[in-house]
């Protein structure tokens, strides 16, 4: 159990330089991975290239030190420039945004986090966002970790459910938002766990995004 919540490339620092750190994304509104995990429009969760929809009932490690934030800069459909940095550090200072760049920098948090159950377990993946609705899940989950931080150091690192919420748009009817529901918390090295997250996935239960 211990080696499936462990993440990779993680020169971690001291838990309980987390708390304030943490709770920094509060005023706002890179960790590399092998996947990007995000909500598509419909609800669901989705990752990869091939957007493969993450299985509704698996679970995931999000690695506490992995929050970040900063600014991107998106032209028509593409990445023109990208700023993010850890919140341990201050916001990253912005130039002109790139010619070109549709809403100039926009305000970016993310995140990283491990796939511990199901078909998908030991899939790493990162989520970053500039919507309200994104950055308002990620400060949730952050503000979390610090209060969980400063209750019990021993076991920073919250297990999740990829969940979502969802809000009535006069103009776009309805508007999903993502959701990081925390099932327990465990430490760095996935001490306290329970068995559920070593559970094989149901026969059949993989489905790709339409």
């Amino acid at each position: 159990m211990s080696n499936i919540v462990k993440f990779s490339g993680a020169n971690l620092p001291a838990v309980s330089s987390l708390s304030t750190a943490l709770r920094t994304i509060a005023n706002d509104v890179s960790v590399s991975s092998s996947a990007i995990i995000k909500m598509d429009r419909t609800g669901h969760w989705v990752f990869g290239a091939d957007q493969t929809e993450a299985e509704d009932d698996a679970r995931w490690a999000v690695n506490p030190f992995s929050f970040v934030h900063g600014f991107i800069a998106w032209g028509d459909g593409e990445v023109l420039a990208e700023k993010l940095g850890p919140v341990t550090e201050p916001l990253p200072e912005l130039e002109a945004a790139p010619p070109g760049a549709k809403k100039g920098w926009e305000p970016q948090t993310g995140l990283s986090l491990k796939c511990i159950s199901g078909g998908d377990a030991g899939l790493e993946a990162r989520f970053t966002t500039t919507s309200v609705g994104g950055r308002r899940a990620v400060q949730t989950l952050a503000v979390a970790i610090a209060q969980q931080v400063e209750k019990d150091q021993s076991k920073p690192v919250p297990i999740v459910r990829l969940s979502k919420d969802h809000y009535a748009h006069k103009s776009y009817g309805r508007i999903y938002t993502p959701v990081f529901e925390v099932v327990e918390w465990v430490g760095m090295d996935g001490e306290g766990a329970t068995e559920e997250a070593d559970e094989a996935p149901a026969a059949g239960r993989r489905r790709r995004s339409a």
